[in-house]
């Protein structure tokens, strides 16, 4: 798949490797969050998840676009080389939301010329 480059891919990047959370076992009471806050899911958040601790359990919700941006749960080596592994769930409906599981979590944006 041809993937966009650029300084905006570094944008979004770092957006997603602020969101490798470390998840915590155990919760007491799970959170919700809206990934970019009122912007929702685009580039230029990735201050976003300062100040914030995740545990498993918590929801992200990534609101955005579905005509220029997806949502793709990936696992690490995914996120280091910006490319969709095989059997990764592709999210796109624009309002997804996703359970945090114990561990790191990774999310990208597959969406060729999104970024």
């Amino acid at each position: 798949m041809v993937q966009g480059r650029g300084s905006a891919d570094l944008v979004l990047v770092n957006m997603a490797a602020v969101l490798c959370l470390m998840v915590l076992a155990g919760h007491v009471h799970a959170a919700t969050y809206t990934v970019g806050g009122s912007g929702g899911w685009t580039l230029n958040v990735d201050s976003w998840p300062k100040g914030k601790r995740f545990k498993a359990g918590d929801t992200l919700v990534f609101t955005y676009d579905p005509t220029i941006h997806n949502v793709v749960a990936v696992n690490r080596g995914g996120y280091s080389s910006c490319i969709t592994p095989a059997g990764a769930r592709v999210y796109k409906s624009g309002k997804d939301q996703i359970k945090l599981s114990k561990g790191q979590n990774f999310f990208i944006c597959n969406v060729a010329g999104a970024l």
